[in-house]
């Protein structure tokens, strides 16, 4: 699956001497925590929630409140904004964005094309399409367990479920416990719970869970 399948299109931005107050208003209406920052044309930033949070003045501070609030009025986007924006591709496969928030600590990657801002994703879009991978909203068999980290072993696994007339409804793989085996989630119809079980029992490493889902 590829960004531009899952990706927010055409999002939401604002200019750079945009004023803090206008950004944190359409973040408001809108519901979001972030807004690329495009000036002609060109992704120049990015400003979040943080961005506006930290700008204002501390509750400790000695200003009165008319003089915070002239002082928040006369604050741009720019002053604020997060530079160098890490950004990808619509043709970025999914898992590889999900990676590159993670290893960055970020919330949100904006998708070019052609140095075109065309979408954003983040971290609430790859929640709601973690489910998806799971098949959460099918029902079957869901067993979770460890392979082997050998050439074969997931043929394995989907060769005697499929001799017995089960159907996968999903398979996601992940890294095991150490580098000899991997874990291995599937969710199957067709098939009892026992028939599952007794199909996997003399194939997999260990049995972490199975249950009906």
């Amino acid at each position: 699956m590829r960004l531009r399948d899952v990706m927010t299109k055409n999002p939401i931005t604002v200019e750079s001497e945009s004023l803090l107050l206008d950004a944190r208003k359409v973040m408001k209406e809108h519901n979001f925590r972030r807004l690329p920052v495009v000036d002609k044309g060109k992704l120049v930033g990015i400003v979040t929630n943080e961005d506006l949070f930290y700008a204002s003045p501390s509750p400790a501070t000695s200003l009165s409140i008319w003089d915070m609030n002239y002082l928040i009025s006369k604050v741009t986007v720019k002053e604020v904004m997060t530079e160098n924006v890490v950004t990808v591709t619509e043709d970025t496969p999914i898992e590889q964005a999900a990676l590159i928030m993670a290893k960055q600590k970020i919330g949100c990657l904006p998708v070019m094309r052609d140095n075109v801002l065309v979408g954003i994703i983040t971290e609430t879009d790859l929640l709601i399409i973690l489910p998806e991978l799971l098949a959460v909203n099918q029902s079957g068999i869901r067993a979770t367990f460890l392979v082997k980290e050998e050439p074969g072993q997931l043929a394995k696994v989907t060769r005697v479920i499929a001799d017995r007339g089960g159907n996968f409804i999903s398979f996601v793989q992940f890294a095991g416990d150490n580098i000899e085996n991997r874990l291995v989630t599937i969710k199957v119809g067709g098939l009892s719970l026992e028939a599952v079980q007794d199909c996997l029992d003399p194939t997999v490493v260990k049995m972490i869970d199975i249950r009906n889902n």
